[in-house]
């Protein structure tokens, strides 16, 4: 029996054997493995890959971006370093120069965005490129939210300048150093991934370098990249510009309605509550991280309170035409201001005007007084509102020619 059992043992033994080498022989011959084995053997990936450690590695970056929505930006940042532990010889592996290893498994530089907010959903790739020289390429296209302020002082015609700075966290000079993939001029003018769709067109990107130190001691490499992009503003002049400049129109028609009929009331105050609701649409449009206020806006504050002022003394006027047992006397300072300096650089001149203070004649002497008040202030506020519409125009102009050349 123990001689029964000592040949079943060796029977199974041998069996294991033979079924373990089979195994073994699948991927015997397999050229992809037999090199990753090669290049993982006694691999360290937590000690940077340099037989010399006084050598810098040298980490080159490009950028490209694909698109931009707001202050989110999808684009891939390349990086590309030399592994001298990851060197084989092609003729010893089928003429293989290149081959794909998890990163994981092997050393990468702590490279990071200074600007990052928030990361959003990007791809994962688990995968670099390693060439037989050891050049490792790290393809990583990511998405992310970036602490990039809009000045929006020129809106909707507006050029941004949106910063992503990448440096070592913790390494200095002495242990990484970075540098472009590609010369500026090819970063700057390169838009061939990038999808000419949406709010924002990409004009081009800014590469530079620089070295600094936080101790005046260990010092640190960074590379900064501009990213220079401009609004279309199609969509606000079609929803904003045009509508605000047709409300602007108006408010000039509304002057040439008698001061003292209530259409003229009721008009102005339509015109005040479309203002308002413009101011409001403004305000929902413009992001967040916004720094400033729009011109637009200023514009629209001002139209407003022209048109305040305006609506005040046609209530004025009215009342004066109806009641006038219930005015007052028109105080001196009034007198010596509006008729007596404002009347006579909007009245002499103006015919017009001078036969509408003679047809109130008949009315008392203090409503006489308010009514010729009234009437020189509803000229007045019209040849302000007239250099405040011109002013509007050219600033229009202006920008948006600085935003066409930009």
């Amino acid at each position: 029996s123990f001689a029964v059992s000592l040949h079943f043992c060796l029977f199974s033994l041998t069996f294991a054997v033979k079924k373990l080498g089979s195994n073994t022989g699948r991927f015997a011959n397999v050229t992809l493995v037999r090199l990753s084995e090669f290049l993982s053997a006694g691999y360290k990936k937590g000690v940077r890959p340099v037989k010399d450690w006084r050598d810098s590695t040298m980490v080159a970056i490009d950028l490209m971006v694909y698109s931009i929505l707001n202050v989110v930006f999808l684009m891939s940042p390349v990086k590309q370093w030399t592994d001298e532990f990851l060197v084989w010889n092609p003729e010893d592996f089928d003429d293989v120069k290149k081959i794909s290893m998890p990163t994981a498994n092997v050393w990468v530089p702590d490279i990071v965005i200074n600007e990052f907010v928030d990361v959003g959903k990007s791809p994962d790739i688990p995968y670099v490129y390693v060439s037989n020289d050891g050049l490792v390429q790290n393809y990583k296209p990511i998405q992310v939210v970036t602490a990039c302020s809009l000045n929006i002082y020129n809106f909707p015609f507006d050029v941004q300048k949106c910063s992503l700075t990448f440096q070592s966290w913790l390494h200095t000079i002495n242990d990484i150093n970075i540098t472009l993939m590609r010369s500026p001029e090819e970063v700057m003018v390169d838009k061939s991934v990038f999808m000419n769709q949406g709010e924002w067109e990409l004009l081009h990107v800014l590469s530079k370098y620089k070295s600094f130190s936080v101790d005046n001691d260990d010092y640190y490499a960074e590379m900064k990249f501009h990213v220079v992009i401009r609004r279309r503003p199609l969509f606000y002049t079609v929803n904003l510009l045009l509508p605000s400049i047709f409300l602007m129109v108006m408010d000039i028609v509304g002057f040439y309605l008698p001061p003292d009929s209530g259409e003229r009331v009721s008009f102005k105050i339509t015109l005040l509550l479309g203002y308002s609701v413009f101011l409001i649409i403004v305000s929902d449009t413009l992001p967040a991280t916004a720094i400033g206020t729009p011109l637009i806006g200023v514009y629209f504050v001002v139209c407003m309170a022209l048109l305040v002022i305006s609506l005040t003394e046609t209530v004025l006027i009215v009342r004066l035409v109806h009641k006038q047992d219930l005015q007052p006397h028109v105080p001196q300072w009034v007198k010596h201001l509006v008729l007596e300096k404002a009347a006579v650089l909007l009245c002499i001149p103006n015919k017009k005007f001078c036969s509408l203070l003679a047809r109130d004649s008949d009315l008392r002497e203090i409503a006489k007084e308010w009514l010729q008040v009234g009437y020189v202030l509803d000229v007045l506020l019209f040849r302000v509102y007239l250099l405040a519409m011109l002013a509007y125009s050219i600033t229009l102009g202006t920008l948006w020619s600085v935003w066409q050349y930009a």
